[in-house]
């Protein structure tokens, strides 16, 4: 994509009204804009690393056995009462000319568990994993920290369906290991935890997955040995101790809820009466489990994690692209042209061998606004065709995360990438 083209811009300064570092960035950096707290549009940069995001859950979920759906975001309200959640405080009401009443999904279990019934009709039917990504509407109090709390956000959530708690238990790891792989994929692993939480009125104890940063909402206290956490609310129920392998030397850190679990059991689909025959002939309840991620949420994430004083350091399968290509075409113009010539040859020999490049190729801009524009946006590599560098043949090449700047000839920087 040609930087002349597109249409956000960066901005110098940050809002006035935003506080934490994810907004501040996102914003500036033309990812993202603010209709109001808690509500953001995502704008083409913003866009292309959401869709990075959901391509690392589809490919994960997918190997785990999940099939992709996408439901509705309008409920009715029946349902919620058959699952006792009508009155829930984050739930948006609305209504029909004709009087039917409706809420905005907060979570979809009032709706894919009629859907599956229709589906599940025999314990041969089981097991069964469906998910979707879809947009979630919550009447939050206070909308806060950038995209980390939104009233209306992207959502990955997952149901699966079994015939026994033992086959639950055996799909609910299955899930732990694929949380891991995304947040792993998104640069998040070594910082993110395995983390105990209460399970509410499902079960007694539910998992989130927390990453450590300074910019958490949440305290938990995490386990050195084997890096699994307590939320701070259990921590007195666990008796300070690591629910994963009874260490008492935790340490307490701030983290983010980037990810949660949950063994719902039977709690839905005894409101609907989902429920199948099994080989005797008896009628058993089916059990169910859920597993959510908030896209928008971990993108924010990201961003609290990997940044510096100048902008955004995406990691690398995340990022919207991976190389931002630098025209400095410098005052003298007689090599104006040739140095223009070779950046544009460059990017479409990037372009063509599937090379994600971001093309400053802006006129009026001068070296100092592209490397600052360069740096807030964060792109992994950043690559400079100047006067300089092409007498010598040669790009100079620079990673968002380092300082150390190398000259690559021409023709070796495909093979460099």
């Amino acid at each position: 994509m040609r930087q002349s083209q597109l249409f956000s811009k960066t901005i110098k300064e940050a809002p006035t009204d935003e506080k934490s570092i994810n907004a501040q960035f996102l914003i500036r950096g033309g990812f993202v804009d603010k209709l109001f707290a808690g509500v953001y549009s995502f704008l083409p940069l913003g866009r292309r690393v959401i869709k990075k995001i959901e391509n690392i859950i589809r490919e994960e979920i997918n190997a785990i056995g999940g099939q992709e759906i996408y439901m509705p975001a309008l409920h009715p309200i029946e349902n919620y009462k058959k699952t006792g959640r009508e009155k829930i405080d984050i739930l948006f009401y609305t209504d029909l000319r004709t009087g039917v009443k409706l809420v905005l999904g907060q979570s979809h279990e009032e709706v894919v568990v009629p859907l599956m019934q229709k589906f599940i009709l025999s314990y041969k039917d089981l097991p069964k994993a469906v998910y979707q990504f879809q947009t979630k509407f919550r009447n939050e109090l206070r909308a806060k920290s950038g995209i980390l709390r939104g009233r209306e956000f992207l959502m990955k959530d997952l149901y699966s369906f079994h015939a026994s708690e033992e086959d639950l238990n055996e799909y609910y790891e299955k899930a732990k290991k694929a949380y891991n792989n995304i947040f792993a994929r998104c640069g998040l692993g070594d910082k993110t935890y395995l983390t105990f939480a209460s399970g509410g009125t499902f079960s007694k104890y539910s998992h989130e997955f927390q990453t450590l940063t300074g910019a958490g909402e949440d305290i938990i206290y995490i386990c050195d040995k084997c890096r699994v956490a307590v939320n701070k609310e259990i921590i007195e129920e666990a008796k300070h101790q690591c629910l994963g392998c009874g260490n008492k030397n935790l340490k307490e850190k701030k983290a983010i809820e980037v990810g949660n679990i949950f063994k719902l059991k039977t709690k839905f689909s005894e409101a609907f009466d989902l429920s199948v025959l099994d080989k005797e002939g008896n009628k058993k309840t089916v059990i169910m489990g859920c597993y959510g991620i908030g896209l928008s949420r971990l993108m924010g994430t990201i961003v609290e994690v990997y940044n510096d004083e100048k902008g955004i350091i995406w990691p690398e399968e995340v990022a919207p692209f991976k190389a931002h290509l630098i025209l400095l075409i410098g005052k003298d113009k007689k090599g104006q042209s040739k140095i223009a010539k070779a950046a544009d040859s460059l990017y479409d020999e990037l372009a063509e061998k599937g090379i994600e490049v971001l093309y400053d190729d802006r006129e009026e801009k001068s070296a100092g606004e592209k490397f600052a524009d360069a740096d807030l946006i964060g792109i992994p590599y950043r690559v400079v065709i100047s006067e300089k560098t092409i007498e010598k043949g040669s790009a100079e090449i620079k990673k968002r995360n380092e300082e150390k700047v190398e000259l690559i000839k021409l023709k070796k920087v495909l093979e460099y990438f």
